[in-house]
């Protein structure tokens, strides 16, 4: 048995950057729901907070979703 590990370092790689990217949009989206509830408490606008915390949100979803759908589908 080979083990490609040039492969396996890539599969690491790119692993490691998606998760990193999604705990970061996770994280700016939980952020903005934060700044819409300061803002609310201000008596400010919250349009942009929460439009900003639903784009993060579900661009979350949608990245889990395409990674179970990765893995169901083949």
């Amino acid at each position: 048995m080979k083990v490609d590990w040039a492969a396996l370092g890539t599969v690491f790689g790119v692993s490691l950057a998606v998760v990193l990217g999604l705990v970061v949009l996770f994280s700016v989206g939980l952020r903005a729901l934060s700044a819409r509830e300061e803002a609310r408490e201000r008596g400010g606008s919250v349009a942009v907070p929460t439009a900003a915390a639903a784009v993060c949100l579900v661009a979350c979803v949608a990245v889990v979703l395409f990674g179970i759908y990765l893995i169901v589908a083949r």
